[in-house]
């Protein structure tokens, strides 16, 4: 049995957060059965401690921190936090906008499960948190270059990393493609299909 989001309790506690927290809530919107909340960068950790501090509120777990890349923004990066009341049994979406070189508190002394959360988004997007007590890659080598959810990060990385059966070891090489790999026939996946939708003809050279 699906289980809905109470759209008013959402809406009620926007207006909570708007009337209690003041400066630091840029915005508090209900979209799509979620509350997102729009923060200031300098306020963030004072405004997580309330969610969780709050009765009316009562986050006391943080579920995940991402990113979002916006490279056609003067504030390029959302560094977004999700968090669970399961007392109230509300979820909130809190975002902060931030420029290339900004750095975003750590929130480990509040929750402790952010340290790999943040390591995650350094890792992905290079994103740097101050007061982390160890702020470095999880997901790729501690020698990897660039940040792989940045979208001008090229799809084929820079480097290739494979096991060297001459040398025993594992070596890591510029990327090199083939030209047959930047042949595209400019097909859709669906080619073989009765039909031929817009588009998935192949281009008359």
């Amino acid at each position: 049995m699906a289980v809905y989001p109470d759209i008013d309790a959402l809406e009620q506690l926007a207006e909570h957060l708007k009337l209690r927290c003041g400066e630091q809530v840029l915005d508090a919107t209900v979209a799509f059965g979620e509350l997102t909340v729009t923060a200031t960068l300098s306020s963030i950790v004072d405004l997580i401690e309330f969610l969780r501090s709050d009765s009316s509120c009562r986050f006391s777990t943080l579920v995940d921190i991402t990113a979002v890349d916006h490279p056609e923004r003067a504030q390029r990066f959302d560094v977004v936090w999700h968090l669970l009341s399961m007392y109230q049994n509300q979820r909130i979406r809190v975002k902060v906008a931030i420029r290339e070189d900004e750095v975003v508190p750590s929130l480990v002394r509040i929750h402790p499960c952010a340290n790999w959360f943040e390591r995650e988004v350094f890792d992905m997007f290079g994103i740097l948190f101050s007061g982390h007590p160890d702020l470095r890659r999880i997901l790729t080598d501690y020698g990897f270059s660039g940040h792989p959810l940045r979208k001008d990060f090229p799809t084929t990385g820079y480097v290739e990393v494979r096991y060297d059966e001459s040398e025993k070891r594992v070596v890591y090489e510029p990327v090199r493609l083939t030209q047959e790999y930047r042949q595209f026939d400019f097909l859709s996946p669906w080619e073989g299909a009765k039909y031929v939708l817009p588009g998935d003809e192949k281009t008359k050279g």
